[in-house]
């Protein structure tokens, strides 16, 4: 299979045209008659990853995250984006990057954390768009299952996401119940506004800065925040999944571990 047909394949899953303007996904690195054999899967496209890529002998590295960003006025080895562009081309891997795009497309990173997280009745947290008739957005707003406290979210939110710890904004000793819930994958801090909105009694994100986190509990809705990789690993397994369900012996894929950047001493 040509790079070129496992993008449209990737397209029939979460557009380009789906992605925030600021964005950047799509073939960043590479040609698309590449013939590709092996996909790797990885959220970021580290140092590490790549090395692993290679060794793998992957054709194809497809991330969340784009390794590129802002555009680059040179190439070099002694730029760290810079040496992982040189590394690739040399290894002949393309890499192909999914970010917001997949974050608002429908069945993807929203509604996959919303169903694990135990949402139901959930509706798009801040819609952005609408494509073939069907409207997509960042984020899930929705009733919790079980109406949980927020110990208990928090628990229930570290249990089904594999993480080692989350940071609580709220009363973690309250024996109220929490009934509406956002999530918005990744970093939140500007989804804050739209939780409130909807009246959310919590919202689930990541890197929340100490102040958006206590002005939250001051507005009466608590934060727990997972970390952006903390929630966004998801993305692996389902695109191992999509790939495996829509190529099935076409390409072999392999998945990089789940590898928290941060850890607590």
């Amino acid at each position: 299979m040509r790079c070129e047909e496992m993008i449209q394949v990737l397209e029939e899953l979460a557009a380009r045209s789906m992605a925030c303007s600021w964005d950047n996904p799509g073939l960043l690195v590479g040609w698309k008659e590449k013939e590709v054999k092996k996909v790797y899967l990885a959220l970021d496209a580290t140092d590490l990853v790549i090395e692993d890529a290679v060794r793998e002998g992957a054709d194809l590295l497809l991330t969340h995250h784009p390794m590129i960003f802002k555009p680059l006025k040179r190439i070099d080895g002694g730029d760290f984006i810079g040496r992982r562009v040189i590394k690739l081309i040399q290894n002949g891997i393309c890499c192909y990057a999914m970010h917001t795009n997949y974050d608002s497309a429908p069945g993807c990173m929203a509604d996959l954390a919303a169903s694990k997280i135990g949402l139901t009745d959930s509706r798009i947290l801040e819609t952005e768009g609408e494509k073939d008739g069907v409207p997509y957005g960042i984020g899930k707003v929705g009733i919790l299952t079980a109406a949980p406290t927020l110990r208990e979210l928090a628990e229930r939110v570290k249990a089904v996401f594999g993480l080692p710890f989350v940071t609580v904004y709220g009363d973690l000793g309250s024996v109220r119940k929490l009934r509406v819930c956002a999530v918005s994958p990744g970093s939140g801090g500007s989804m804050i506004g739209a939780a409130l909105r909807w009246e959310a009694d919590v919202l689930v994100t990541g890197d929340i800065g100490h102040h958006d986190g206590i002005d939250s509990v001051a507005r009466q809705m608590a934060v727990i925040d997972a970390g952006h990789y903390g929630l966004e690993h998801i993305f692996m397994e389902h695109m191992e999944s999509y790939l495996k369900s829509r190529l099935g012996e076409q390409v072999q894929v392999v998945r990089a571990p789940v590898v928290f950047p941060a850890a607590v001493l």
